[in-house]
């Protein structure tokens, strides 16, 4: 086959339809690349899970062709299933200096640091992998070091935003690099991958300087505590209220493993700055008058175990809540955590505290692009084709019609699923079927050991509960000994229900006398049916039925 006919494949194993997750294959010919591998959180409904990494059975058999993993930034969405899929992909892995120093101590913790490759690699710069020439563009989002990606390829240039917004006067360093984008615009971009998060919303997102001047507002005369959740990854964010703290003259504690790991690695590498003597230990803070104090912590997001949410439940070690106490959330609940975030508001009232989060000021902006940015990044950029990423699926519909909106036709827009395969020449772009895709469960120490049909058991048991059925047979002739014992667990209690209970052993005895001489199976299925639609009848609930035959 010759060169011009090879095709460029794009595949996202995830970040579609969903928020987090994020990562996207690249493959022509013999060679492959990754570009990012996060994780997302459990919902609702996956009980017990801890974290959804994605499913990376396409590449389970192409592991001789991948040339390595690029990174655009150090977010969870984005790095966070590294320390799991490393222990099969033992490939190399490209980031910039803080989003590998955010990554060395995941890898740390899960004692893989020594088998894993890491090549720093610095905005501006481009490296080779295979065919790939991936160039690493500066960015600005929320979180220092954050990078778009040109990734050149034998069949043309495709353009990643990756997280990102257009901010004027950053915290740190330069602003997003527009003018880089402008020079592929004119070199011509055959496809423009870029984020979706804020296509819904009009105008420009703000500055993450706006947070800083709002903090110093709220702070001036303040006696008591201050205690300021955020992200533990928000460097520019977590900068702003030591600046904040210092002003003030307050010392510093830090609460949460992720955002004392985060700010190590920060302070470490250069990342954050205060003046030596700043930051005190959590332990002391009971030798420090509340009006010298700040904790900076993690729990924004209301998750149960989090720093701030023990603090709001009065099971946190060393900080307790008093009255006068005044806590800034400074986030936006990721969707589907705003009643863990609301529980937790709650209950910092209940213990006297002041609350201020998002609702009530400007003490947080979203670092991701909103619709007059995206719609300069395509003005700029100016693809042949154009596939929308990281966002639910009606962030994707949005920014499609957005892009209809500035005049590209709708046949070269593909608003992709997880898993669909984008094939690309020099001038065509189509749909090529799908990849396997889907979520790989983190459960303890278990990875991929939960899938779906124990989850669906979980539901049950925890919906309407369980009934065991023990059952003694006699080995010769198959008849029952004694009276079946019932045990309840989530559906009823025994001993208030004996009405019921006896006439589950009656249906039971008469199932073992109609299945008599059968099989075990036989007699299971017999005593699972015949029970299950009597206890619907009687109560309206559907418990998980167990019987258990011993034969004697």
């Amino acid at each position: 086959m010759s060169k011009s006919k090879k095709k460029l494949r794009v595949i996202p194993l995830g970040g579609l339809g969903e928020i987090g997750k994020n990562i996207t294959v690249f493959e022509y010919d013999e060679d492959i690349i990754i570009v990012d591998c996060g994780v997302a959180f459990p919902e609702d409904e996956m009980m017990g899970i801890d974290l959804v990494l994605p499913d990376l059975t396409y590449l389970r058999n192409k592991k001789d062709k991948i040339r390595g993993i690029v990174l655009t930034h150090g977010h969870e969405d984005h790095i966070g299933a590294l320390p799991y899929v490393l222990r099969d992909f033992n490939v190399p892995v490209y980031g910039t200096k803080l989003t590998l120093g955010l990554l060395k101590t995941k890898l740390e913790e899960h004692r893989m640091l020594s088998d894993t490759t890491l090549e720093v690699v610095q905005l501006g710069q481009t490296i080779e992998l295979g065919v790939f020439q991936v160039e690493f563009i500066h960015s600005c989002h929320s979180i220092a070091d954050a990078a778009a990606l040109a990734i050149h390829t034998p069949v043309g240039i495709v353009l990643h935003t990756s997280d990102f917004k257009v901010d004027y006067t950053p915290i740190e360093g330069a602003s997003i690099n527009l003018a880089r984008f402008a020079e592929l615009g004119k070199k011509g971009v055959l496809l423009l991958m870029c984020d979706s998060t804020n296509a819904e919303r009009e105008g420009y997102t703000l500055s993450e300087r706006i947070v800083g001047e709002t903090f110093e507002k709220i702070f001036v005369n303040i006696q008591g505590r201050i205690i300021v959740a955020t992200f533990a990854s928000n460097i520019h964010r977590v900068q702003q209220i030591i600046n904040v703290a210092v002003n003030f003259n307050r010392k510093i504690a830090i609460s949460g493993r992720s955002m004392v790991n985060v700010v190590n690695v920060a302070l470490e590498l250069g990342y954050l700055s205060a003046p030596e003597g700043t930051f005190i230990d959590i332990n002391d803070i009971n030798s420090y008058p509340f009006e010298k104090l700040m904790i900076i912590t993690t729990g924004s997001q209301g998750e149960p175990m989090a720093a701030l949410s023990r603090m709001a439940s009065a099971t946190h070690r060393q900080v307790e809540i008093v009255p006068g106490d005044l806590v800034v959330i400074s986030a936006t609940p990721i969707p589907g955590n705003e009643k863990m975030v609301s529980k937790t508001i709650n209950n910092l009232f209940q213990k006297g505290a002041k609350v201020i989060y998002e609702s009530l000021a400007d003490i947080h902006v979203s670092g991701h692009a909103c619709q007059e940015e995206l719609k300069l990044i395509h003005s700029l950029v100016k693809p042949r084709f154009f596939m929308p990423v990281h966002g639910e699926y009606k962030h994707l519909i949005h920014h499609g019609l957005l892009a209809e909106q500035l005049g590209m036709p709708t046949k070269d827009i593909f608003i992709m699923d997880t898993g669909n395969i984008l094939e690309l020449d020099s001038s065509q772009a189509k749909l090529a079927g799908n990849a396997p895709s889907g979520k790989v469960f983190v459960d303890g120490l278990g990875v991929g050991d939960v899938g779906n049909i124990v989850l669906r058991d979980r539901k049950l048991l925890s919906q309407d509960g369980m009934v065991i059925i023990i059952i003694t047979i006699d080995k010769e002739t198959g008849t029952a000994l004694t009276n079946p014992d019932i045990i309840s667990r989530g559906f009823i209690y025994v001993r208030e229900s004996e009405e019921l209970i006896a006439e589950i052993r009656a249906i039971t005895k008469s199932g073992l006398a109609e299945c008599q001489g059968k099989d075990w199976s036989t007699i299971k299925n017999h005593v699972k049916k015949s029970l299950g639609d009597y206890l619907y009848t009687k109560t309206k609930r559907k418990p998980m039925i167990l019987p258990i035959i011993m034969e004697v």
